[in-house]
């Protein structure tokens, strides 16, 4: 199967640049990419099915409900 792709120049740049360290084509990499991130998600969905919405309002209940400390504060330009 074909599928046409486009990409920014920097990101198949440095995409060719790795096929070409790891002696692959651009294609095989793009298909590995795609099938880890494919694989990932599919952890992702197996998860939430074994998740339940009760629990996580439950355990969500006890978090104390305080002001977090400094060090746990972002910077205020990420604000």
């Amino acid at each position: 199967m074909t599928l046409n792709l486009t990409l920014p120049e920097d990101l198949y740049r440095q995409i060719a640049s790795l096929a070409e360290r790891q002696q692959v084509s651009v294609q095989r990499l793009a298909a590995a990419a795609i099938a880890e991130q494919l694989a990932g998600w599919g952890r992702v969905e197996a998860m939430a099915e074994r998740g339940s919405r009760q629990k996580f309002l439950a355990a969500l209940d006890k978090v104390p409900a305080t002001e977090p400390a400094n060090e746990d504060r972002l910077p205020p330009e990420h604000n």
